[in-house]
C-alpha cells in the first residue's frame, strides 16, 4: 500500500475477502438451488425450521438476514407451496409459529444435499485440519464482534 494513501488494502483486508467469499458462496448456492425452485432464503428458512420448529416470522427473519416484511411474504409462499404450516390464529399475542410439513422436509433434504455439495467444492482444497481451523477462526471472529 502506498504511504500517501490511508485506505484499506483489499488484497489483505479480512473483511473484504470475507465479503468476496460470502458473495461467491451465495451465488453458488443460488445456482445449486435454482433447479429445485428455491432461493437461499427459502432454503435457509426451511433449514432453520427443521432445527428449531416453531420459530416466529420475526425470529426467522433475524436468522435468515431478511426484513420481517420479506419473511412474512416468504412464509405465505411456503405455506401455499405446502412446505410450511402455521396455525390460523395465535395462541398468545400475534405470533404464528411455523413448522415444516412432510413435503417441506422432503424438499429440504434435496436442498441440503445441493448446499453440502457447494460447501464441499468450496472447501475442496483444504485439508481436514485446515477446515477445522477455518471453522474455529470464523467463530472466533464472529464472537469478537458480538
Amino acid at each position: 500500500m502506498s504511504p500517501e494513501r490511508d485506505g484499506v488494502d483489499l488484497d489483505t483486508s479480512v473483511g473484504y475477502l470475507l465479503k468476496v467469499a460470502s458473495s461467491a458462496l451465495r451465488a453458488a448456492m443460488e445456482q445449486a438451488l435454482r433447479p429445485l425452485g428455491m432461493t437461499v432464503t427459502h432454503y435457509s428458512t426451511l433449514e432453520l425450521l427443521a432445527q428449531r420448529p416453531g420459530l416466529s416470522g420475526a425470529e426467522l427473519a433475524r436468522g435468515t438476514f431478511v426484513t420481517r416484511q420479506s419473511m412474512h411474504v416468504l412464509l405465505q409462499s411456503l405455506e401455499e407451496l405446502g412446505h410450511v404450516r402455521r396455525p390460523q390464529e395465535a395462541e398468545i399475542g400475534r405470533t404464528l409459529p411455523a413448522t415444516l410439513t412432510p413435503l417441506g422436509r422432503r424438499r429440504l433434504a434435496l436442498a441440503s444435499a445441493a448446499v453440502r455439495e457447494v460447501e464441499r467444492t468450496m472447501l475442496g482444497g483444504l485439508s481436514e485440519s485446515e477446515r477445522a481451523e477455518t471453522l474455529r477462526l470464523l467463530r472466533s471472529m464472529a464472537d469478537a464482534l458480538r
